[in-house]
């Protein structure tokens, strides 16, 4: 294989979703201490002030927003969450929304504290929404992407099997191999991008994930969380839920099981003027399967 370069793939990412290129975005990457010894990474979209945040789901990376962020041409911050990515790992090996959520807040607050719209993915959802409920200050509007606190192991089960899988693969093809098997609803061509931003190659020619594998009590539903139970995340979160006073926007993958038409209902009984988008023909990954309809929600959603 040729040597990675991260940034030399986002004209791929526009062209297989028909989006006009005129040459590279503006797109680095930066890093905040969250705590002495401990960083943050996110990769820095445009120039100005960021106008978004986005955070990936557990076992991702903040590329997972690249062609989202290509599609809203704005200035944003995508996250690498704690563990994942290029972020450090965190001692304990807990990656629960209660434990990423005072990172998170101290890199939205250093690098974006007049963003519009806080967008988190399934586990970085629900620790979006603890930020939105503890700091309400630093989120004006909240987007979480396929999940909500009803979460719990039986309806991530697919997720969870992807991801309590093999540590160590003999080859890049036999980690992309495996990828593609369980992401049905992805292109190849998107999934191979996906591996090489979220998977490293070992000094003796093996490959393994970027993320931080640990567990202390459980895997999560999309990652290594560390706090995830047969019934759901460790925590409130439901309370934090409640707690949320920023304008809400729940965004389902109609192929997914993890929101179920009964965790809408309490979410809309907690957050009555939530507003609801379903997005057929994606999974749980929306931004993977219909980033071009999710970015036109977003902005739908920052024009209200």
């Amino acid at each position: 294989m040729s040597a990675y370069e991260e940034f030399s793939l986002l004209e791929e990412n526009a062209r297989e979703v028909g989006l006009p290129w005129s040459g590279p975005p503006r797109v680095e990457r930066r890093f905040v201490e969250v705590e002495p010894g401990r960083r943050l990474s996110a990769l820095m979209w445009g120039e100005g002030e960021p106008e978004l945040v986005l955070v990936h789901g557990g076992a991702q990376n903040a590329h997972t927003w690249d062609t989202v962020a290509l599609a809203l041409q704005r200035p944003l911050v995508a996250l690498d969450l704690p563990g994942h990515g290029h972020s450090d790992w965190r001692d304990d090996g807990c990656y629960g929304p209660e434990d990423n959520a005072p990172a998170l807040e101290v890199a939205i607050r250093s690098l974006a504290p007049r963003a519009e719209l806080l967008v988190g993915m399934s586990l970085g959802g629900l620790s979006s929404a603890v930020v939105a409920a503890n700091h309400p200050e630093s989120v004006r509007r909240l987007a979480m992407i396929d999940v909500t606190p009803g979460v719990d192991r039986d309806k991530a089960a697919a997720i969870i099997a992807f991801v309590q899988g093999p540590e160590f693969f003999s080859s890049f093809e036999a980690i992309l191999e495996r990828t593609l098997e369980h992401n049905p609803t992805r292109s190849e061509a998107s999934l191979r991008r996906g591996v090489l931003h979220n998977a490293r190659e070992l000094e003796d020619g093996r490959w393994t994930w970027r993320y931080d594998r640990r567990r202390s009590e459980g895997p999560a539903a999309d990652g290594p969380d560390g706090r995830f139970s047969s019934a759901g995340f460790a925590g409130d979160l439901w309370g934090h839920v409640s707690a949320v006073r920023a304008p809400l926007l729940l965004c389902r993958g109609s192929l997914s099981p993890v929101v179920s038409d009964e965790d809408v209902a309490e979410l809309l009984r907690r957050q009555p003027s939530a507003r609801v988008e379903s997005f057929q023909g994606a999974g749980h990954s929306i931004q993977g399967d219909r980033p071009l309809e999710l970015a036109r929600c977003l902005e739908e959603f920052m024009a209200r």
